[in-house]
């Protein structure tokens, strides 16, 4: 479990802005409409993303209740899609009963990033940020944007692969 430094570059995204725990009805609901959406679009879906911050900066991260989190759950797109592309998915989408208007195009860009492929349950991510942390402390880096997560495997897997990703500036 070693991290490594990575450079992010321009990614787009089916995005979906939300906030509360991970597996409950907002974030469920977020997820589904991304789904559809995409399904709606014709693409095959990437794996499902999660950038995650608080807004609490009294506490840790993790100290803060899980329904106080905040983020957006993306899925990446092969391309930028055309002009009203995504209004067409959207209305196409909209007889699956998700949460479709929420759904929107957004392209960001991370930079310099530490990463570290997490194997285990989600409960257990602490040890491998812990590892990312002390990384980042060596070589000098500062957290410089949201904490982000790429599901390899299902939620429902009983054994997740989970990358975790952090921008850093020097």
């Amino acid at each position: 479990m070693t991290p490594r430094v990575v450079h992010c570059g321009p990614v787009t995204c089916l995005n979906v802005t939300g906030m509360g725990e991970p597996g409950g009805a907002e974030h469920v609901s977020a997820i589904g409409a991304l789904y559809a959406v995409a399904a709606a679009m014709g693409g095959a879906a990437s794996p499902l993303e999660g950038r995650w911050w608080v807004e609490d900066t009294s506490r840790q991260p993790l100290e803060v209740p899980r329904d106080q989190w905040r983020w957006h759950l993306l899925l990446p797109l092969p391309a930028t899609p055309d002009p009203g592309a995504a209004e067409a998915a959207r209305e196409r989408a909209r007889a699956s009963c998700a949460a479709v208007d929420r759904v929107q195009v957004v392209t960001f860009t991370e930079g310099e990033c530490v990463e570290l492929l997490h194997e285990g349950p989600y409960s257990e991510e602490k040890a491998s940020l812990d590892v990312m942390d002390a990384f980042m402390a060596e070589h000098g880096f500062a957290r410089n944007g949201p904490h982000h997560e790429i599901y390899l495997t299902a939620f429902t897997d009983p054994e997740p692969r989970t990358i975790l990703r952090q921008p850093v500036t020097r």
